[in-house]
């Protein structure tokens, strides 16, 4: 059994799921942090071993991350972790939601749903009918195969009926990173909501680049005077950790929201999809202004590892 834990935390309160995956690492050492708010935690010899149900154990978690950090969340339960992810979706603020029959659980739901059917490959489905999990479940292998490929028709049939054999892994690297900027007021200026994305496009291009690593996507999420939410995303052309590609896109996905007067109360953005930069495919360019670019950002790292982080800053943001 998997519980999938998807803690109520602020953009801004990523630092503090760490504690929160040991926390539940006092139940089991099967662990896997997927940030900004969400864990994943095999707990198949907890239940033996504490004797509880799968919703008796998770009330215990949701007690203890109150009384210590503060903190709520809703946790699904399921037998692999793409149902128990999918559980927490559905599961109400401060309840759990145990999926004891996946076919029931599983049949009604929309395709795009089931990990690893992005937009594209919905929209082919969709095509063809096959517009939910039940239908996906009840098509013939061979007629998936061919509409989207022999090993993903195989894992989109598999996880249509249930069957995800996708492993807890502990201690995995992170798989996206973020940060967010919340203004003094409600601000309606889209040249100071900019700013802000600059700042912080700057801020992750350079986490990235310190730990080795790139990004394939970002999403930005702006909070609202009423504290309520709007969430987009947008891959890039390829990984990476340039902060100039980085602001580039964070603006086009700022420009979709169409905010105009809008009141916003903060921004942040987070950085999608982390890999290894050494394992990263690089498109060669014969710009010579975006590898003047590049090499500029290189000793700027190093001005900043050396003097501090705002040693050196966009002119926009140093004004």
């Amino acid at each position: 059994m998997i519980l999938c834990v998807r803690f109520r935390l602020e953009p801004a309160d990523e630092a503090a799921l760490p504690r929160l995956v040991d926390l539940l690492g006092e139940f089991t050492p099967v662990v896997e942090a997927a940030p900004p708010r969400e864990a994943l935690a095999d707990v198949r010899g907890a239940l033996r071993y504490f004797g509880r149900g799968p919703a008796e154990l998770a009330s215990v978690v949701r007690v203890r991350a109150l009384a210590l950090y503060g903190v709520d969340c809703v946790i699904g339960a399921g037998p692999n972790p793409m149902l128990a992810r999918l559980a927490a979706r559905e599961a109400r603020p401060g309840a759990t939601l145990v999926v004891e029959d996946p076919a029931a659980f599983l049949r009604d739901r929309p395709v795009v749903d089931l990990d690893g059917v992005g937009r594209a490959t919905a929209r082919t489905l969709c095509g063809y009918g096959l517009d939910s999990a039940g239908r996906v479940a009840d098509a013939p292998l061979a007629v998936l195969q061919r509409l989207v490929g022999a090993k993903a028709g195989r894992e989109l049939w598999e996880r249509a009926r249930g069957i995800d054999r996708t492993p807890v892994v502990p201690n995995a690297a992170s798989r996206s990173i973020a940060a967010e900027r919340a203004f003094p007021h409600d601000e309606t200026d889209r040249t100071e909501q900019r700013r802000a994305l600059l700042s912080l496009a700057g801020e992750l291009g350079a986490r990235l680049r310190t730990e080795a690593q790139v990004c394939r996507g970002l999403a930005v999420t702006v909070r609202y005077a009423d504290r309520s939410t709007t969430t987009r995303s947008r891959a890039l052309p390829e990984p990476t950790a340039h902060s100039a590609a980085l602001t580039a896109l964070a603006y086009a996905v700022h420009d979709s929201f169409g905010l105009q007067r809008a009141r916003v109360r903060g921004i942040a953005l987070r950085a999608e999809g982390l890999r290894d930069a050494e394992g990263a495919a690089h498109q060669l360019s014969l710009d010579p202004v975006d590898e003047k670019t590049r090499r500029i950002e290189a000793v700027a790292d190093r001005a900043r590892a050396k003097f501090g982080p705002r040693a050196i800053l966009p002119g926009s943001l140093a004004a």
